[in-house]
């Protein structure tokens, strides 16, 4: 059968991990339309002056921490897992878990420095964002994402976006009977520093870039024709039955979950070959905001992104003088069937008796 709903399924996918958690995305759009006549052709003219000056011109060496590092001819950096499966002895998914990575100053560059990257996804279990809240305490500032204007502090009550994007996770949310990252996350901790784009900002660079969210949807459908052809996707049907499953949530995060495993080739959904205002430029902003904190003398400190943004991030922070340490993983998602649970734990009982 033809895999129609896969596309679906990997935009679901990339909502999870990449998409901010609230990406005002209508209100940067609308912004974007309303400057578009008055500054198109003033942004033509500039570029064409721009092209003009490089032309005549030798690059120059990117500044730290701009483009991600490369690894020296002939050698390969061993790549970071940010999101894992864990799977029991039939190979069935029981548990998906997100890492935070310590990556520590080099000796004579960055000495006594830490930096934590947190990756998230943005609905999980409500167990996984008390882990979160409680380790977000022990950082000197701890970096977060959300494309919203300077100053905005998240609260209970704070509305919720109304773009489609927001609208989705929170489809997705409901469907997989889980929680959502800005209910269950406490924003108005004195340690929390917003180290994203402002709508405009991130309007402006989507512009810039000639980006689209339609762009994004064409990218899923690829995604989901390669994964279908590779056999790695699940077939209409599997998704079908799942969603009208009476274990839907559980038979849905399992399905999911297998998708998951290729975080990097996923992201391929939001990323082009010359990065995107979604990952490559807001993780610029973001380590931006860390130079900051860190002349203002601060130590120890976190960056919580969506789990797809850390293999830019990690990059990045090697150009700029760190190098990795300890992982430790945090349980985001329970995939055990509930009835084999109580099963193995009856079993257990008699056998004490």
């Amino acid at each position: 059968m033809a895999r129609r709903l896969n596309w679906l399924f990997c935009l679901m996918f990339g909502l999870l991990l990449a998409c901010p958690a609230n990406l005002l995305a209508q209100q940067a759009e609308v912004q974007s339309q309303q400057e578009k006549q008055t500054q198109d052709q003033k942004a033509k003219d500039k570029q064409k002056d721009k092209d003009d000056q490089k032309a005549d011109e030798k690059p120059d060496e990117a500044a730290e921490g701009d483009k991600p590092a490369k690894a020296e001819e002939g050698e390969e950096k061993e790549s970071t897992k940010f999101l894992r499966i864990v799977r029991d002895d039939s190979g069935t998914p029981i548990a998906m878990e997100t890492a935070v990575v310590r990556y520590k100053g080099k000796a004579g560059k960055r000495d006594g420095l830490t930096v934590d990257l947190i990756g998230a996804v943005h609905v999980g279990d409500s167990s996984y964002y008390n882990q979160l809240n409680a380790l977000f305490t022990k950082y000197d500032a701890l970096l977060y994402e959300l494309v919203a204007p300077e100053g905005t502090v998240i609260t209970k009550d704070t509305p919720r976006g109304t773009s489609p994007i927001s609208a989705l996770q929170q489809g997705i949310k409901n469907v997989l009977e889980l929680d959502f990252q800005l209910d269950e996350i406490d924003y108005t901790a004195d340690n929390f520093v917003h180290a994203d784009m402002t709508p405009k900002e991130f309007s402006k660079s989507m512009k810039d870039r000639g980006e689209g969210f339609f762009q994004i949807f064409l990218r899923a459908m690829k995604q989901s024709m390669m994964q279908a052809n590779s056999g790695n996707a699940p077939s209409d049907v599997e998704l079908l039955m799942a969603l009208f499953s009476k274990d839907r949530a559980l038979k849905m995060k399992r399905l999911m979950s297998a998708q998951f495993e290729d975080l990097e080739g996923a992201m391929n959904l939001f990323n082009g070959p010359d990065g995107s205002t979604l990952i490559t430029e807001r993780n610029k902003k973001a380590l931006a905001v860390l130079d900051r904190e860190i002349k203002d003398g601060k130590t120890n400190l976190g960056i919580f992104y969506g789990a797809g943004h850390m293999p830019d991030f990690e990059e990045r922070l090697d150009k700029m003088g760190f190098e990795r340490g300890e992982v430790v993983w945090v349980k985001a998602w329970t995939m055990e069937d509930p009835k084999a649970m109580k099963k193995a734990d009856s079993k257990d009982e008699d056998d004490d008796q």
